[in-house]
This record gives C-alpha cells, structure tokens and sequence, in this order.
C-alpha cells in the first residue's frame, strides 16, 4: 500500500485517495490561459501516481511536454463529511511540498476535446511529495511559503496568502462531495512559473527556509 512519512517521529502513514485542486493561483492560470473558476476544480490521482525522492522520477514514454507544478500538500488526519470550515484545520495531520508533474501536450490535447485529464495527470511517478511536517511546524496556515529550485535555479515560490480558495475552504469543500478519510491527500495547486522538464534535472521543494526533498529526472 501506499505511504507517506510524517516526521519526526518518522511514522508511515498509508495513502487513502489523492484530491488535486486547479487553476488555485490567478497567475498560474494566467499564465496557461485558463479562466478562474467560481468553485474549486477538482481531478484525482491514482495511489499508483505517488513517488518518493528515493527514486528518480521516469518520464512517460507516450508525452514529450512534462510539466512541473509545486504544490503544498495537505495530509488528512481526521476523517469527516460536511466539515465546516472554521473546523477544517482540526482535521489535518501535517503538510508537504510535492510536484503535480503533468504530460502538458496529452492534457492540452484532452482539453481540446472535452476529454479528461487522467493520463496527463496519474502516469507513475506524477505525484512526487516530500516529508511530511506536523502543522506547528509551518505556524500560520494562511501564510505558508513553499518554492522550487531547478537545476540550482529558483522557479517557483508560492504562499498561501495567494490561494484563491485557502486551505480551510478546500477541506470544507471537498468534505461536503467526498468523505474525506484518515491519509488522503490535497494537492492545493500551483503558482506561476511553472515548465517542461528533461532528463538529468534536479529539483529541490522547500517549504519555508527548509528544504524538504531533492528529485532527480532519470
């Protein structure tokens, strides 16, 4: 089955359901040429898609467009359906930086047909993550910062202060569509800057000034 690892104690926690939010950030969506939406959009991974740093992430064979999108992840803790909103942090077990990696030609060709975004979004190894960290350790959840370095060159950098649907909100609406469970994740979506990726790049997630994972690209 499975896992993330919640430190420090470093216990393993099995992976229940992957929930994604898009289109989270107004630049990041500007810069694709994508509308806001009025209400969270909401894809799934498969548990399969998961990939820790141990390993370096292989590119699908069937994409020549892969994408890197950095993401806070938020890992369930608490399980629960119609979870109000001023409740929703109760029900978090840590946080984590990951990569949303997405097959960027396959996804556009999807979009262009009104079809979805599965085999952009869930190949192997699509969604990397880090570490978990336990909620005290990023303090105020309305201003986490979160960045990515690419071959030693900073790309990315996010806080949730620039979510169009905070943290608390996401909890509560996916709740009241899905019954979240103990080990779900939430990719919360990504802010601008985000590009293709090639063999032998090295990518560094950090949430706040502390680094939390080193990917390589086989």
């Amino acid at each position: 089955m499975p896992f993330v690892t919640l430190q420090p104690t470093a216990q393993p926690v099995p992976v229940g359901n992957i929930y994604c939010i898009g289109r989270n950030y107004a630049a990041h969506a500007a810069e694709l040429g994508n509308k806001i939406e009025e209400t969270p959009l909401v894809f799934i991974k498969p548990t399969s898609s998961l990939h820790h740093p141990d390993q370096p992430v292989a590119l699908p064979a069937f994409s020549n467009d892969v994408h890197f999108e950095t993401e806070l992840v938020i890992l369930i803790g608490k399980g629960g359906k119609h979870i109000a909103e001023a409740d929703a942090l109760q029900h978090v077990a840590g946080y984590a930086v990951g990569l949303d990696l997405t097959a960027r030609d396959v996804q556009s060709a999807a979009k262009a047909k009104g079809l979805p975004w599965t085999l952009a979004k869930g190949f192997d190894g699509a969604a990397c993550i880090s570490d978990f960290v336990e909620p005290d350790v990023v303090g105020d959840v309305g201003q986490i910062q979160f960045s990515l370095m690419l071959n030693g060159v900073r790309r990315q950098a996010g806080n949730t202060a620039m979510m169009l649907f905070p943290v608390p909100y996401l909890i509560h609406y996916l709740s009241t569509v899905f019954t979240l469970q103990p080990g779900d994740l939430i990719y919360t979506g990504t802010p601008e800057g985000v590009g293709p990726l090639t063999s032998g790049d090295e990518l560094v997630l950090s949430l706040g000034d502390r680094t939390m994972a080193t990917f390589s690209i086989a």
